[in-house]
């Protein structure tokens, strides 16, 4: 037991290279894998490249920013109220290694989503489903554990530089929010402008098939996916995980949760098997031809929480004291609060499938309104986001609930740990989405066999649904890690409760109910101010270069990739400036307990909307790909035409604006958590 004590800290990096080490192995068994014929390479090249440029240059918008912000920790903790104001400088230190991990994991994982793209296509066309599925498994699962690995190294490495110093350590999240921000809003931007434009005047005006090489926007959009769906989502999730933890760490040390600090490095241990069970559960995404994907990204999913599930009663178990805070809690609360957060994500997953995939009635009816036109599939699928809210805050709610009666304020937080506990695997079945996207983008541009682009239509069905799954799990963690870091904050801050008596916290309720609005409102002005510029980029490619409709000229994709690339990091800034300075804002000039008020209204009102775009959003993808599928009239149709106009409005909803929602009530909470000694 010592030795654990004393090398938590170490195990919980060594697991994080284990996750890194299986991510080398990955990416070899990927990059083996024949990308296909020239054409198929020069596709891929060039989705790759435009990746890899956005990425480069919004790095390099991140790193003023991040320099800025750190430049700020230090001159807070050495001149505002000086060192016994207890923000200490050092901070920053933990607050760059994060936002560096957060960055090469990114960069990691788009490396290898755009090389698997073709490979996949390439697999389909000469080994069949089973094949095609395990290369853009393999490609997902490199930045899932890539997130994974480089989260829990850097946070071991981080604890171990600070031992005992939670308040610095605190850092570390706030370095992986404000890149998951930056990557969320701008991947979001870039990959609806370049959708939006492509759908609108490709389908609907040139009468087009998506992803035919013809239309000037199909490379952006393709790019788009993988900024947005794999290095945004992992960002995403990548924050959620390192929150989840270290708001764990910092109850666990403010509670004296155990005689010798055991509740401090339970969390580690507890995310350090969740990378070994997320290992194992690769291995069992196996599928027969002709067979449901879904089922084999699913087996893999349930193996890992089974496993994840008995590590955490050995380490519950065998870790922590029998009893803890005066008898009220014993450390079986604590697994049961770990188990209740792994049941909350797993039936959030669930919930949103039943709403967004194509199989269930939700979005069959969302498709039989489109035989009426555009207006009335837009109310249907708004009503249909609305009505997703009701179960999954009701699952959140049981969660919150189970975890507080059987561990109080450390269960939630446990509870938060158990829930990304398989962040691993819930990456890479979310990353698979956009990498058999890209494969039916590229079986199509290329020519390929009809044969090859149905395996690749096939597999990209089931990623829009675990797309839909990953956002919905994404949102359910954000309110779980944002509650912990919440309660993390009101211990910081000495906040007993929030009285809604007081006035001071009426305001802060007010103002942070009303943010996620304000956030969600200025990043999809932001898409349709950019998508205004891809359509008419678009149009006037189609209009002046001769022979493009004919397929005898080749349009200008590297204008549509700038325009993307562009118009991203231009409206980014804003979004992210608002999520910083608004908190600080309210904690200098309102004090701590109006900011606790805005951190709840915030909490409550960000979850809600954020559930309700993503999956109305999912809900209008899966309506035209229903229709595509030959219902209602099938392709071509007026139905059809109406389903195309609700998924653009979806699109920002599920792919910008919403998932970034989680980020905004995050990133907040923990910008809160750190700088509290300037609040008291």
């Amino acid at each position: 037991m010592d030795f654990i004590m004393n090398s938590a800290p170490i195990i919980g990096a060594g697991a994080g290279i284990l996750a890194l080490l299986f991510a080398v192995v990955l990416s070899k068994r990927v990059t083996a894998v024949q990308p296909g014929n020239e054409r198929m390479v020069e596709i891929m090249e060039s989705i790759h490249t435009g990746a890899m440029a956005f990425l480069g240059r919004q790095y390099k918008t991140l790193a003023i920013f991040v320099v800025g912000m750190a430049a700020v920790i230090v001159a807070c903790g050495y001149f505002v109220g000086g060192m016994e104001s207890g923000l200490n400088p050092k901070t920053a230190i933990p607050f760059l290694m994060g936002a560096l991990c957060s960055v090469l994991a990114g960069n990691i994982g788009m490396r290898i989503a755009t090389k698997a793209n073709a490979r996949t296509a390439n697999a389909a066309m000469e080994s069949g489903m089973n094949k095609a599925l395990n290369v853009a498994f393999s490609g997902g699962a490199v930045m899932g554990m890539s997130v994974v690995g480089l989260g829990l190294l850097g946070l071991g490495v981080a604890i171990t530089l600070f031992p005992g110093q939670p308040d610095i350590v605190n850092g570390f999240s706030l370095g992986a929010s404000s890149v998951a921000l930056f990557g969320r809003v701008g991947g979001g931007i870039y990959t609806k402008a370049a959708d939006v434009g492509a759908d609108l005047v490709g389908k609907v005006e040139a009468g087009i098939p998506e992803d035919d090489p013809r239309n000037p926007a199909v490379i952006a959009d393709n790019v788009g996916d993988n900024v947005g769906d794999v290095a945004g989502m992992g960002s995403d999730l990548f924050e959620s995980y390192v929150g989840s933890i270290i708001s764990a760490i910092a109850l666990g040390a403010s509670l004296s949760i155990g005689a010798n600090g055991e509740g401090v490095i339970v969390p580690l241990l507890l995310a350090a098997w969740g990378i070994v069970a997320s290992i194992i559960g690769t291995f069992f995404v196996r599928t027969g031809e002709g067979k449901n994907a879904q089922k084999a990204l699913d087996a893999g999913t349930y193996v890992s929480t089974i496993l994840s599930i008995a590590g955490t009663f050995v380490i519950c178990k065998y870790v922590l004291p029998e009893t803890f805070l005066d008898g009220r809690y014993t450390n079986t609360g604590v697994f049961i609060a770990s188990v209740a957060g792994l049941i909350a994500g797993t039936l959030i997953g669930k919930i949103t499938e039943y709403y967004t995939s194509g199989d269930y009635k939700p979005v069959k009816e969302i498709a039989a309104s489109c035989e009426t036109g555009t207006a009335t599939n837009v109310i249907s699928g708004i009503a249909t986001g609305m009505t997703s809210t009701a179960m999954p805050i009701v699952v959140i709610c049981c969660g919150i609930g189970a975890a507080y009666y059987f561990a109080g304020l450390y269960g939630i937080a446990i509870a938060a740990v158990g829930m990304l506990s398989t962040t691993g695997i819930v990456v890479a079945v979310d990353a698979y989405g956009p990498i058999s996207d890209n494969a039916g983008g590229i079986a199509e541009m290329a020519g390929l066999d009809h044969s090859v682009r149905e395996i690749t239509d096939s597999l990209d069905a089931v990623g829009n649904t675990t797309a839909a799954i990953g956002k919905g799990f994404a949102i359910g963690s954000a309110a779980l890690t944002a509650l912990a870091l919440f309660s993390a904050y009101t211990q910081a801050a000495g906040v007993e409760s929030i009285d809604i008596m007081n006035p001071m916290v009426v305001i802060g309720l007010f103002i942070g109910g009303m943010l996620p609005f304000l956030f969600s409102a200025m990043t999809m002005s932001a898409v349709g101010r950019s998508a205004s510029h891809m359509i008419t980029e678009v149009r006037r490619q189609f209009r002046e270069i001769p022979g493009l409709m004919e397929g005898t000229a080749k349009p200008d994709y590297a204008r549509c990739v700038d325009i993307s690339t562009t118009a991203a990091l231009n409206e980014m800034i804003m979004p992210a400036v608002l999520a910083v300075a608004v908190p600080l804002f309210v904690g200098l000039v309102l004090g701590a307990e109006a900011l606790g008020g805005l951190l709840s209204g915030a909490l409550v009102t960000g979850v809600l909307l954020a559930i309700m775009m993503s999956n109305a959003g999912g809900a209008w993808d899966n309506a035209k790909k229903y229709i595509e599928g030959g219902h209602h009239g099938g392709k071509g149709s007026d139905a059809h035409a109406a389903a195309v106009n609700g998924d653009t409005v979806g699109d920002p909803f599920k792919d910008t604006s919403g998932p970034s929602i989680n980020i905004l009530i995050k990133l907040m909470t923990i910008i809160s958590l750190v700088f509290v000694p300037l609040f008291l």
